[in-house]
């Protein structure tokens, strides 16, 4: 466990990963910390929180304490839903042109949709930004748009709209190693009606439920909006090969012992 771990490895692990790289801390906010000299999970660990917190917020402070081990940060499912839901990862193979990231913001909004409408959830805002790697110097890019929506909603058709806006700042030949989505400022479905004027088109018809029907039916690839839709997994998906067995939490993927 992390917590059992020699000092000088953990002390090494955090040294290699940006801060980039620590959830809730996106492009923005490591372009701040990298003003005050902070540049890894290390050197954000050995920060003095106190600066941390004015400088920033409670939040990065709490940051700050989850490294040194503290817990002071709810599991994610339950801080997420308060106040905003972020999808980022990073990716297998770069993108370098604006289709491969048209699919990257269809596929990310998206599933902002399918979370909102789970939880009963509308935002009024959407973030949307693309980075290029830590490690290459040569291309440093990172665009970014925040959109605010014309009125609260879960549409997917709206989200995905919003989240293409970015596409207008992504460079041909850049290699972006990283992309996210954020919507914020949620509230409650129906907390208050919607004027007429404001209510899409597609959020009257229902589309967004319809679409989480069809894929709690036929499986989460089944059906998406515009190239977000395509069955293939596209390139730049975590290679999940790579990943760790989930021994603990995915019935499928438990040890099976046969005796001779």
């Amino acid at each position: 466990m992390w917590d059992r771990a020699p000092r000088q490895t953990t002390d090494n692990l955090l040294a290699r990963l940006p801060t980039v790289e620590i959830w809730g801390i996106g492009p923005r906010l490591t372009k701040r910390l990298r003003g005050l000299g902070i540049w890894t999970a290390k050197e954000l660990r050995d920060a003095d929180e106190v600066r941390i917190r004015d400088k920033f917020s409670i939040v990065q402070m709490r940051t700050v304490l989850e490294l040194r081990g503290i817990a002071c940060i709810p599991m994610e499912e339950e801080r997420i839903i308060k106040d905003q839901l972020i999808f980022s990862r990073s990716f297998a193979d770069p993108i370098t042109d604006r289709v491969g990231m048209e699919q990257v913001m269809g596929i990310y909004a998206q599933q902002a949709s399918a979370r909102l409408h789970k939880h009963q959830k509308q935002a009024k805002i959407l973030s949307a930004w693309a980075m290029t790697s830590y490690y290459n110097q040569s291309q440093d890019h990172q665009p970014a748009v925040t959109v605010k929506l014309p009125g609260p909603t879960a549409d997917p058709v709206v989200l995905t709209k919003a989240a293409k806006q970015l596409l207008s700042q992504v460079l041909v030949g850049v290699k972006y190693a990283r992309a996210g989505v954020v919507v914020m400022d949620l509230q409650p479905l129906a907390m208050q009606d919607t004027f007429e004027p404001f209510v899409s088109s597609h959020e009257a018809k229902q589309i967004g439920p319809l679409i989480q029907q069809i894929r709690s039916e036929h499986g989460v690839k089944s059906i998406g909006l515009g190239r977000a839709g395509l069955q293939q997994g596209p390139a730049w998906e975590m290679r999940r090969e790579m990943m760790s067995p989930r021994y603990t939490t995915h019935w499928k993927e438990l040890l099976t012992v046969k005796a001779s």
